[in-house]
């Protein structure tokens, strides 16, 4: 496969150094200048747990990239896609196409700017960051599924699927791909969660004090894709049943167990919401990614308060009027919606 992708960190950057490596003919673009001059200077290095080598695939800023290629990965932070987009679609040939390997739900930008026609979608959850300029750590496998955004199975997306076995053997195709993303959008809202303190993903989603909150930002995201028509698929330990209104509460704390379990088999210990604000001072993908819900939500006449909540507390901490801590999070648990809800246990600990 020849692809450009578009944002070269640590999504981009594992998926095209693998490709790289397997014989792929893969140009990688990323804004920082730092970062494409050490891949030029020394290749890019992927290290962690998985793998260690180093791809040396051809990189450039997205203001001295030349050619035309027919598929173009986008894997810049949600919020980039706007500016990113008007950049890279002079390097799309007319029936080529971009595929979102993001998150959120940036295929309906994608599609309204480039075309549905020329929109892929993906569901990435492997677990990977950008150490420095050159180095990316490959912590922890996860799902990774493609579609296109209307359902059909095409030779394109078989073709996609083909080349990215060679990154993760178990990648497939889905005709349901909304549900991967937004199934991930319920998930991602209790991993934005999680970045409001300190503590890891899996001790976070763990707290037996704090799981009541989790359950209810599951609940709100999971209730506005019903109301889009979209019927959320498991992957990864998440299990969007398991958070259905009347989905007993043992059936919500197996699920968090799960993921639980599949967050300490990964050396990626912290999501990269925590990273944006703990480590690198910027700010997340909080509005393009839980923000477009609420939006959403609004316009589908279903409210989601403690999604919304959680964006302020967000914005907060990007600010630096706040710092993660477990209060910051009592206080998201304050929200009306969930105040006073019942104490979620670990699903093997005996009833009381």
């Amino acid at each position: 496969m020849r692809c450009l992708i578009w944002g070269a960190g640590a999504i981009g950057g594992t998926l095209g150094a693998f490709l790289a490596r397997a014989g792929h003919d893969v140009t990688l673009v990323d804004a920082a200048e730092g970062h494409v001059a050490a891949i030029r200077r020394g290749g890019l290095r992927i290290t962690g747990p998985i793998a260690e080598f180093v791809a040396r695939p051809p990189a450039f800023t997205p203001a001295d990239v030349e050619g035309v290629w027919e598929t173009v990965v986008l894997a810049t932070k949600a919020h980039h896609t706007g500016a990113a987009l008007p950049m890279l679609l002079p390097h799309l040939a007319p029936a080529g196409c971009v595929v979102s390997a993001q998150n959120g739900l940036n295929e309906l930008e994608i599609a309204e700017t480039a075309d549905a026609e020329r929109t892929v979608g993906a569901f990435v959850n492997f677990g990977a960051d950008y150490l420095e300029p050159g180095v990316i750590h490959y912590g922890g496998r996860g799902a990774v599924v493609l579609g296109e955004i209307d359902g059909r199975r095409t030779p394109r997306v078989q073709a996609l699927r083909d080349a990215w076995a060679d990154f993760d053997e178990r990648a497939m195709v889905s005709p349901n791909l909304w549900g991967y993303l937004w199934g991930k959008e319920a998930y991602g809202a209790m991993l934005f969660a999680t970045a409001l303190t300190n503590d890891s993903i899996a001790d976070a989603l763990a707290s037996p004090e704090h799981r009541g909150v989790y359950v209810a930002l599951a609940r709100e995201v999971l209730a506005v894709a019903a109301a889009r028509g979209v019927t959320p698929e498991a992957f990864d330990g998440f299990d969007p049943a398991a958070y259905l209104p009347s989905a007993p509460d043992s059936a919500a704390a197996a699920s968090l167990d799960a993921l639980v379990a599949f967050n300490r088999r990964s050396a990626k210990t912290h999501s990269g919401i925590w990273r944006d604000l703990a480590v690198r001072k910027r700010p997340t993908e909080v509005d393009a990614q839980l923000g477009v819900v609420v939006r959403l939500g609004a316009e589908a006449g279903v409210a989601a308060p403690l999604t919304a909540r959680l964006v302020e507390l967000i914005h907060e901490m990007e600010t630096g009027a706040r710092e993660p801590s477990r209060e910051t999070l009592d206080e998201l648990a304050d929200t009306p919606p969930i105040r006073g809800r019942a104490r979620i246990p670990d699903a093997r600990e005996p009833p009381t």
